[in-house]
């Protein structure tokens, strides 16, 4: 007879911090939302989401709301895929994958209300700025992503880099620049805590879709 299959604690965590990392079957055509999260909800991004601090946070403020992070470094995506099935955070899954590939290929058009970019790397050399994530051409692709109403709010420690942000705010239409007020529910990141806790300040953008 063949002995019963028990399932553990451990085994239960490590499968549901799979299912926390999401893989499209296919990375060649754009997915439909419910192939990302299976129930109904507003559809939030964390781009370059890191260590998953701000989309851990978020996830378990707002319930109701579904939140997928972007990232393209493995190590990180399974801890943070770790830390949400340790907190049982159902509305967030993180992807492995360039954040650029992703708008322009991948994600469902018209889709996201809310896309956050904290902290991007700001790449200070100037023969390395084109890496930078903020440039005319991912806010081109964002805009596609992005619902009816929808935001892309930004933060940064780095002023050169928000000057240049500006910049490429000025060079694009579809978007209304609007006031960001605090909310008090509004996470911080490792990296503005360090920061804030140093004195420095934080530049912040909010952006509109019209």
């Amino acid at each position: 007879m063949r002995a019963a299959f028990h399932s553990t604690p451990t085994d239960d965590l490590s499968a549901r911090a799979q299912q926390a990392e999401f893989a499209p079957d296919t990375y060649a055509w754009r997915l439909k939302l419910e192939d990302i999260f299976a129930q109904p909800g507003a559809f939030e991004l964390d781009i370059g989401s890191g260590e998953g601090a701000f989309l851990e946070a978020m996830a378990a403020r707002h319930p109701d709301r579904h939140f997928l992070g972007l990232e393209r470094l493995l190590g990180r995506v399974r801890k943070v895929c770790r830390t949400i099935a340790q907190r049982n955070l159902t509305n967030a899954r993180v992807m492995r994958i360039e954040s650029f590939y992703a708008l322009k290929n991948l994600l469902p058009l018209a889709s996201v209300s809310v896309a956050h970019v904290s902290f991007p790397d700001p790449w200070p050399k100037r023969y390395h700025h084109p890496r930078r994530l903020i440039q005319a051409t991912f806010l081109r692709e964002l805009h596609a992503v992005l619902a009816p109403g929808g935001e892309l709010r930004v933060k940064t420690d780095d002023e050169p880099y928000f000057r240049w942000m500006e910049n490429a705010f000025a060079a694009v239409t579809g978007y209304d620049r609007t006031e960001w007020i605090e909310e008090p529910d509004y996470p911080q990141t490792n990296f503005e805590q360090r920061f804030l806790s140093q004195g420095l300040p934080i530049y912040r953008a909010r952006l509109v879709k019209v």
